[in-house]
């Protein structure tokens, strides 16, 4: 008999490609906002909106998982800071109720963090390197993180920038965007400023059910192997893709009045989940040739 795993946010572009790649080897129990297509093959459907706790709960003795995937998050930015209250509440509130429920009965909580938590002054953080956000959505993201750290039966998976396109589902997929406008053979703006080490999608969801299933604990990055200007990320797809790489243009992201203030080095170091994990981390240009050519 396949356990049971809990996903968030199914109508997202990570835990799309965590049920893609889950499917297979869990009976999968998917979580989201959007209008739910029921069963599908060994993937079930629900539509719920995550706080209504209430119902969340119920929902959660219903199934009575063994592991949760907590993907589902507000994660626009400069909403976030025009929005706290809401962001809070989804942010903090949503995690608090599923940590305190994986606690209740045993089940392993991996949980989504990012690597906006860090103030971008030094670049490739360890799982040691104390979190500084600089902006609110971060800061929802380290009280939740303290929440998941609390229950003692979970994962921190703090990712960086994910690169690829949608798996299931539509989801907030930059590179898709990115294409459309190339392809129309419009210039598009990326900021010279912000370093990332990207991870493509394929692998981010293969990492995360991972996690779901094997002893880890803890907190992990879950990152690529490149270390790259966003500028620059963009401009080398752009060309592995057949564009001109000229359609890209740099820009300042923090010198753009009205956004919250971006991290300009969050590059997250790798080793441990390469110590840890069996799917194997990849470089820029791999993990987009993995997203490309990935059929489900």
């Amino acid at each position: 008999m396949k356990k049971k795993l809990l996903v968030t946010g199914f109508g997202g572009f990570v835990a799309g490609s965590v049920i893609a790649k889950a499917k297979d080897e869990w009976e999968v129990h998917a979580v989201g906002r959007r209008e739910a297509p029921g069963k599908q093959g060994d993937v079930n459907y629900y539509k719920l909106d995550l706080l209504e706790s209430d119902k969340l709960s119920e929902l959660y003795h219903d199934i009575n998982p063994d592991a949760v995937i907590h993907a589902a998050a507000m994660a626009d930015i400069d909403f976030c800071e025009k929005n706290q209250d809401i962001a809070e509440k989804v942010n903090v509130g949503i995690t608090r109720t599923l940590a305190g429920l994986c606690k209740e009965h045993g089940a392993k909580m991996v949980f989504c963090s990012t690597d906006s938590i860090f103030d971008g002054n030094k670049g490739m953080y360890t799982e040691e390197d104390e979190p500084n956000p600089i902006n609110y959505y971060a800061e929802t993201k380290v009280k939740a993180e303290e929440i998941v750290r609390a229950t003692g039966n979970g994962v921190t998976a703090r990712l960086s920038l994910v690169m690829g396109m949608p798996v299931m589902g539509s989801g907030n997929s930059f590179l898709a965007k990115t294409i459309k406008i190339l392809q129309a053979g419009e210039s598009i703006k990326f900021p010279s400023n912000e370093t990332r080490t990207p991870v493509d999608v394929i692998t981010l969801g293969r990492s995360l059910v991972e996690l779901a299933g094997n002893d880890f604990m803890g907190i992990m990055h879950l990152s690529g192997n490149t270390k790259i200007t966003r500028y620059e990320m963009a401009k080398q797809i752009a060309g592995k893709l057949g564009y001109s790489r000229d359609l890209i243009v740099a820009i300042d992201s923090n010198a753009i009045e009205g956004r919250a203030p971006r991290p300009n080095d969050a590059s997250l170091d790798n080793s441990l989940a390469k110590k840890v994990l069996k799917t194997p981390m990849q470089s820029l240009l791999e993990g987009l040739e993995l997203t490309m050519n990935y059929k489900v």
